[in-house]
This record gives structure tokens, sequence and C-alpha cells, in this order.
């Protein structure tokens, strides 16, 4: 078909430094380039088109294979585009200390944006960049603290309160084992779980894993709030990279509380099990009780798992026999009294 009787082609052309879109149509590349140039009052010499999506110029053989309505940028010399990658980048290198103008170009985008993926990303940025993160009370960041009891006053508090309650559950579980535990054995193993409630309250019920104004080695986030999934109970990392900061917003600390402390070794299929089994047939021995708190409320064995790392699988993991009881002293022979010569 010859050209006379095709249609002109359209797209929707922005500068390289602009957020403005205007729709052009036009029977070549030459044609559009220098509606492009006038509108945007660049020189046309030295100027060239290429597609937004991978920076692909647009030259005359290529212009008629182009889809309808395709973005295009318009580039004048000494520009570079290397497609989504250069508009990640440049959101990048302002991604630590987001402003208004960045804000609002990315709000301009979503509002003009019709591909669904681009939408999902473009809104997902607008969620990250308007986070308070850096706000800590709730005069500084009151959305934060909407649908919160009026006594949590500080967002570490709050997140503190968040990793005692569920290390809380664990000890409750625990301890409503012993029902189940012979009678015989059923007094030592209250008093095990008795020991170990008292070594979590010396910790505070490990709150400070959730906080990130504790020491470094004893919280699972930055100093920011960041935490990173640790990844499933298989593996050693995260292959998603999940990451959130529940410090930064509202929705945030919402999403956080389906991030799961996730017990390596079963906590309910396991180690509780263990434990009973291990005080019932200890004939003697000391069962090292200090072994089984670490399993059952320490990082020691437990990962914080985004929810889709979370498997609901059998983990086939046991403990360690080695461990389940104290070592044996064993007691010192008397030397035999030496005889006065």
């Amino acid at each position: 078909m010859s050209a006379v009787f095709r249609k002109p082609k359209t797209f929707r052309l922005r500068a390289l430094h602009s957020q403005r879109k205007f729709g052009v149509a036009g029977w070549s590349c030459s044609e559009v380039l220098q509606k492009g140039c006038r509108h945007f009052q660049l020189p046309v010499t030295g100027s060239r088109l290429c597609l937004y999506e991978d920076g692909t110029e647009l030259t005359g053989d290529y212009f008629w294979g182009v889809p309808d309505n395709s973005e295009l940028l318009l580039l004048t010399s000494g520009q570079t585009w290397q497609g989504y990658v250069s508009d990640i980048s440049r959101l990048l290198s302002a991604f630590h200390k987001p402003h208004a103008g960045l804000i609002q170009a990315a709000q301009q985008l979503l509002s003009d944006e019709q591909a669904p993926l681009r939408q999902k990303l473009l809104a997902d940025l607008l969620h990250t960049v308007s986070e308070n993160i850096a706000a800590e009370t709730r005069a500084e960041d009151p959305p934060w603290f909407e649908g919160l009891e009026s006594r949590f006053r500080s967002k570490s508090g709050y997140l503190r309160y968040s990793c005692e309650s569920r290390i809380r559950s664990y000890l409750r579980e625990v301890n409503s084992y012993a029902s189940v535990v012979g009678v015989e054995a059923r007094e030592e193993y209250s008093r095990i779980v008795d020991v170990m409630c008292r070594e979590l309250r010396a910790a505070q019920y490990n709150g400070s894993y959730f906080d990130r104004g504790a020491e470094a080695g004893g919280r699972l986030c930055s100093s920011e709030g960041w935490f990173c999934c640790q990844g499933p109970f298989d593996m050693d990392t995260c292959a998603s990279k999940h990451s959130i900061n529940p410090y930064g917003n509202r929705e945030s600390r919402v999403l956080f509380s389906t991030w799961n402390l996730d017990h390596i070794i079963e906590k309910k299929r396991t180690v509780v099990p263990a434990l009973a089994e291990a005080v019932t047939e200890r004939d003697g021995r000391e069962v090292a009780w200090e072994y089984f708190y670490s399993l059952l409320f320490t990082s020691e064995n437990l990962k914080l798992v985004h929810i889709a790392c979370h498997k609901k699988t059998t983990h086939k993991l046991s403990c360690d026999p080695r461990r389940i009881y104290k070592p044996q002293t064993k007691p010192k022979r008397r030397r035999p009294a030496r005889k006065c010569q």
C-alpha cells in the first residue's frame, strides 16, 4: 500500500527533562521531529526521536512499523536515553531525599499512564516517596497512628509492642502444652517454662527486634527502620528481595503485620514436643532449657519473612540431640591422704 493511502502516524511525545506529553501526528519521522521541536522550542539541528520504552532511535525506515500512540522522547544533541532504566535511574538518584518536584512529576506520569504495569510501578513509587520515615512521634506523623490506642506515643514503641506480642503468643503456646505432658513430668515442664518466662521478661520479650532505635545487634532492621525478608526456612536469602519500612506510613505498618517470624525448626510440630519428651525422659539428666529457649524465642531459629516466603509445608528439621541435655559433670575423685613419713 502506498503512503498516499496511509493515515498519518500518531504518537505521544515529550522532551527529556519534561513530564508534559502532547499528541502529535505526521507522515514522516522528519515531520514529527520538526513539530516536536517547535512545540518544546528546541533546535531541530542535532535533535532526534527515540522510543521511550527501550531507547531505540526512530528513523525513516522504522517509522511506519512503530505502533500508533507509542511514546516518543525528543533528544537534543548530546542527550542519551536507554529506555525505562534511564527513568528509574533518575528517580533513584532523588529517592533518598524525595522532594515536591519528584512527587509532582510521578503524579503527573501516573495521571497520564494507561499501561497497568507502569501504573502499578508509579503508584508504588509514590507510596514509597510519600513515606514520613524520619518522623517518630504521634505529633510528628498523626496519620501513622490512626486506629491505634492513644497510649502509643512513638512508632518504635508500637513496633516494639508488636514484636513482644508475637513472642508472648509463642510463650502461651509452650505453656498450654503442659496439659499434654504426663503427670510425672508436668511439674518439671512447668518449672522450665517459668524459667523461660523470667528470661523473656528480662529481655523484654525481645521487642528490640522491631525497634529501629535498639542496638544494631538487637534489631532486625536498619537504623531507619527498613526490614529485609530473610527468605524461606530452606533458603539463605530472599530471591524476591522483599523489603518494607513499617515506620514510613500507616499502610506499610498494616502490611508489616502480615510478615512472619517463622521458626526454622518448627515450634508446634518439633520444638515444643521435643521439650516435653526431653523432660519426660530426662532420667536424672538436666534439660538444657537455654537451647529450647533459643529455638522458641530468638533469632537463632526465627526468620523474618514476607508472607509469600512463608512456606506452610512441613520443614522436616529436628532438634540437635547433642544439645537437649546439659553435659553431665563427673564428680572429682579425691586423692588418698598422704601418710606422714
